[in-house]
């Protein structure tokens, strides 16, 4: 592992998640009647919180984008970085295109929640012990919740919260394995 790269990747990963998550509730306490049982995530993304939700979810994707070009140089996985860069397009896509883009808006989501998770299941090629395992739990989590989501069994979570089961764990993937790089690196 290439550590000044692995410290790059973990260093852009972890502010996009972060920002992402932080400002994903932000938007979530500050839209007029929001719940997360009945609404998408994607709502967040019109309206008056279009103006936290979007960029946030765009520099996501970004970030993600780079952080995939990092991934590359630290630990030359060419299957990863690709993974992680389609989360990152994707992620962006849904910032750009929000809900109103109807058919496209769907597509770039379902980008950033395979690629996402796919990522997650992926990065146990190129990390260690209690770490490789988390990121096949979350992974393969992810995409039983995706498969229940697509077939309308959102069982007692409703709508909003499957598809938080699909996000959520990319989420903590994304912050456990850019903190895994973090503690490899040798600094920026």
């Amino acid at each position: 592992m290439d550590n000044i790269y692995a410290g790059r990747a973990g260093a852009v990963i972890f502010v996009g998640v972060a920002q992402f998550f932080i400002f994903l509730l932000v938007a979530t306490s500050v839209y007029p009647n929001y719940s997360v049982h009945g609404n998408f995530i994607s709502d967040l993304g019109v309206g008056a919180t279009a103006i936290i939700f979007d960029p946030s979810i765009v520099i996501l994707g970004i970030l993600l984008i780079i952080g995939g070009y990092y991934i590359k140089k630290a630990v030359n996985d060419r299957a990863l970085a690709i993974m992680v860069v389609l989360a990152g397009i994707g992620s962006s896509g849904v910032g750009v295109f929000n809900e109103h883009f109807g058919l496209i808006h769907a597509l770039f989501a379902l980008v950033a929640f395979v690629f996402a998770n796919a990522s997650a299941i992926l990065s146990a090629r190129v990390t260690t012990g209690h770490m490789r395992v988390f990121s096949v739990v979350l992974g393969v989590l992810g995409f039983i919740a995706l498969a229940l989501y697509i077939s309308n069994t959102y069982l007692s979570l409703g709508v909003g919260g499957m598809e938080r089961m699909i996000v959520y764990p990319t989420i903590a993937w994304g912050m456990g394995f850019s903190g895994y790089l973090l503690g490899r690196s040798q600094g920026l």
